[in-house]
């Protein structure tokens, strides 16, 4: 077939824009970035404009744009640093341990908004579910994995794509994608293990729900004994960009006491509810007693115990007041 204009629909930029929420989670997965994601996939939307002309109606227009999409970037990928959490790289902090300042090279996960995620009914015969793949345990774990071997995995056991959709580069071989799958597949096995499924979804949500609950008006109030109590004994506290994490929940007790919650007077603390990454997230501001304002802290992303659905196994508080934005908040209140 020979490509033509004339092969890309009428309607065609149209139909690309309309893919660009999807496109740009897939570019979140590759990258762990938020801004990264936003930067990818516009200059994805640039190229398959220019591009249009080779576009052929043997693939779908959604095909050929996640196809721009992981070329865009695979290569500078391969070069880049890998992005993770705290708990992966360094070793718990104690409880009385100052916070280390901030790292600002791009080596942190970003948490992603959930109200950004496209509306799309989860495949069947993808390994994992829509909102699965963008936790912070999955987006961890396949940064684990090098860029190509993340690529394939994401188009495969994600996106349900065949070997030969997946092969995104002529130079690339169908039995070459087979071999990096197994390959991805076999390290994330040693990285990832997929959340256990409630039996009954609807009294999960109600004991998660109530757990929530709970959750802001200790928060609200400071009140630390509250707090450790919705803990897991084995509970997990990171602040990125900043390092520091903290083990356990006495160590955490100790560390919310000293260093966050220490001094509070009553309203100092808010917290307002959103998702981030398919999770309960909040976005936390704390009193600035010289305007009386509350200033942007953080986002605050919570993992919840699966399956009972009845305890905070890790708090992951993004310290990055430019996150807000991203989230629809303000940067005081």
């Amino acid at each position: 077939m020979t490509a033509s204009l004339a092969q890309f629909p009428d309607d065609g930029w149209d139909l690309a824009e309309a893919y660009r929420r999807e496109l740009q989670v897939h570019c979140y997965r590759m990258t762990g970035s938020f801004d990264e994601s936003q930067d990818l996939v516009q200059e994805t939307m640039v190229k398959a404009w220019r591009a249009r002309e080779s576009f052929e109606a043997r693939a779908s227009l959604r095909t050929w744009l996640y196809k721009i999409a992981t070329n865009v970037r695979l290569d500078a990928l391969d070069k880049s640093a890998r992005r993770s959490l705290p708990a992966l790289t360094y070793a718990p902090a104690g409880p009385g341990a100052d916070v280390e300042p901030p790292i600002t090279e791009p080596v942190w996960l970003d948490p992603y908004p959930d109200a950004l995620l496209p509306n799309l009914s989860a495949d069947p015969e993808a390994r994992y579910d829509i909102k699965e793949a963008v936790s912070l345990a999955f987006m961890v774990a396949i940064h684990v994995l090098p860029a190509r071997q993340r690529a394939v995995l994401i188009l495969r056991d994600v996106l349900d794509w065949s070997a030969k959709e997946t092969v995104v580069s002529k130079s690339t071989a169908v039995s070459a994608v087979n071999s990096m799958l197994h390959r991805a597949r076999t390290e994330l096995n040693g990285h990832y293990t997929s959340p256990l499924r409630p039996t009954s979804e609807e009294e999960t949500s109600a004991i998660t729900l109530q757990l929530l609950e709970r959750y802001v008006t200790a928060w609200e109030s400071a009140d630390v004994d509250g707090l450790v109590s919705l803990l897991q004994d084995d509970a997990r506290l990171a602040m990125p960009p900043s390092p520091t994490w903290v083990l356990g929940r006495e160590a955490i007790r100790a560390f919310l006491a000293l260093r966050v919650f220490l001094g509070s007077v009553p309203g100092a603390w808010s917290v307002a509810q959103t998702q981030a990454n398919g999770q309960p997230a909040y976005a936390a501001y704390g009193l600035d007693p010289s305007s009386g304002l509350r200033q942007a802290i953080g986002i605050l992303v919570l993992t919840i115990d699966a399956p009972a659905g009845d305890a905070v196994s890790e708090i992951t508080a993004f310290m990055d007041p430019a996150l807000f934005e991203a989230f629809g908040f303000p940067l005081q209140m």
